[in-house]
């Protein structure tokens, strides 16, 4: 299958960043640049949504986006993606579904802050996310205990990889995931949005 993405051979350790990125803020480059450096990645993918279907207000356009995401991060190992779009795809499961097939070998690790792991129950087919990809979950201001009491983190308990192993976490076969603590940034695309900053 032809890839519709940056070019991935097989054995390549990937973590896919999604979101709407609406607006993108240093907040996403800082999980990234820690993803690379904790989890063992040769590179992190910016998974950018046409749009979350948990949220009821559409975001910004992809194009304005996407832009904004380039003005922001320039890293020789993050590449920004509008591949959800080309893959006409809107749930994370579907998406990953799809890149597993196009991207034969190659070891995805899907990323996420802590405060999606608490609610990561309520997205379609998630515990298929869990049980298909590895899942390297990020510390948030105020969601550690949450997180780890969330029903994902509970069901799958036992396939949690400790903090200090989780350099090997794209070597294992899911379900594995592991929950890194560090400095946090207390930026939000919310909080952006809700000053005008990003009209």
């Amino acid at each position: 299958m032809r890839p519709i993405g940056p070019f991935a051979p097989p054995g390549l350790r990937i973590g896919l960043l999604g979101g709407s990125f609406d607006p993108p803020h240093d907040g996403h480059a800082h999980v990234s640049q820690w993803a690379l450096r904790r989890l063992g990645l040769d590179r992190i993918w910016w998974v950018v949504s046409p749009g979350n279907p948990l949220k009821f207000n559409g975001p910004a356009s992809m194009r304005r986006r996407i832009a904004a995401c380039h003005g922001l991060i320039e890293h020789p190992r993050i590449d920004v993606t509008g591949i959800e779009a080309r893959l006409n795809t809107r749930f994370t499961a579907d998406t990953l579904a799809r890149l597993l097939q196009i991207y034969p070998g190659v070891r995805f690790v899907w990323l996420m802050g802590a405060d999606n792991l608490s609610s990561l129950h309520r997205w379609r087919r998630w515990d298929w996310i869990m049980e298909n990809t590895p899942v390297g979950v990020f510390a948030r201001p105020g969601e550690q205990t949450r997180a780890g009491l969330a029903p994902a983190a509970r069901r799958y308990a036992r396939h949690r990889i400790r903090e200090a192993d989780a350099g090997a976490l794209a070597s294992h076969s899911a379900p594995a995931w592991t929950l890194l603590t560090g400095p946090m940034s207390e930026r939000s695309s919310t909080d952006i949005r809700a000053s005008g900053a990003w009209p």
